[in-house]
């Protein structure tokens, strides 16, 4: 039996356990993704995000993410936002800002609190972006940036820009995102020889210098209502190519984020964290 939080953030739904507590052996952590992670047998979600504590000086709590094949991710910004809220109102700080280590660094969450002092919105600095190819990290010779690179999948020609938010992104830029046949094209370049680690894949539609549209195929989960790290690497790709400012609100499926790319060289993140439920995981996995 396995104590679970269900949350979401913009319909980027995982599954949360409190590991500090649980203590589920970090090696069975994939496994447990898989069979929370399924929709028909488990709970249902976009993968697994673990509390645990950190190994690494300075730090309040390690952030681990499991995708819900099982992969692991180094960050997700959509579960960065919730597992804020989960640790703050579970009582494990009383801190509104704290530091996480996670495999893409240390993540610094900040909580925005309302008048009755419950979370309202977490504010994410989501680090520098990266944008040298070996850090992507792209197959070739070395660029950076890599801006309006190409790539061929059966026959198609893909014009993209490449970010990384400690995680791989690639940014293609297209009229109309609704468009975009998603689920034949997302897998495909995710496992695109260009990218060892394969890569988070997004579709953007750029409304106007301050609005942005975009569509997503996240590494290990496939189609997904949100992608925290894929909306920074978006506003990033845009300013990079002339087509929208430092700050934008990039609208998703799920619903919209604000994103800065600030005069300090992070970018930052502002959205909403909600629960969905909780309960015991009782099928043995």
């Amino acid at each position: 039996m396995v104590k679970f939080t269900k949350m979401e953030g913009l319909g980027n739904n995982y599954i949360y356990i409190n590991n500090i507590e649980e203590k589920v052996p970090e090696e069975r952590l994939p496994e447990l993704a898989r069979a929370v992670s399924d929709r028909n047998f488990g709970i249902g979600s976009d993968g697994l995000i673990c509390v645990l504590s950190p190994t690494a000086p300075g730090h309040d709590f390690r952030f681990r993410i499991f995708n819900a094949d099982g992969s692991e991710a180094e960050m997700c910004g959509n579960g960065m936002r919730c597992f804020a809220r989960f640790v703050y109102d579970r009582g494990l700080t009383s801190k509104t800002r704290f530091l996480v280590q996670t495999l893409a660094g240390t993540i610094v969450p900040e909580l925005i609190l309302g008048e009755n002092g419950q979370v309202t919105a977490v504010k994410v600095d989501m680090g520098p972006p990266h944008l040298r190819s070996t850090s992507i990290p792209m197959a070739g010779p070395e660029r950076e940036p890599v801006l309006d690179a190409e790539l061929e999948v059966e026959g198609r020609r893909f014009v993209f820009t490449a970010v990384s938010m400690g995680n791989p992104h690639i940014v293609i830029f297209v009229d109309d995102v609704a468009a975009v046949d998603l689920a034949y094209w997302g897998p495909r370049l995710e496992h695109h020889f260009l990218f060892p680690r394969r890569t988070n894949v997004h579709f953007v539609q750029v409304l106007d210098s301050a609005n942005l549209r975009m569509r997503t195929w996240e590494r290990g989960s496939g189609i997904t209502l949100a992608c925290g790290t894929g909306a920074s690497a978006v506003l990033v790709a845009a300013h990079l190519k002339g087509l929208a400012g430092r700050e934008a609100s990039v609208q998703l499926p799920g619903g919209s984020l604000r994103i800065e790319w600030a005069a300090d060289g992070h970018v930052y993140k502002t959205g909403p964290a909600n629960y969905v439920c909780t309960g015991e995981f009782l099928r043995p996995w």
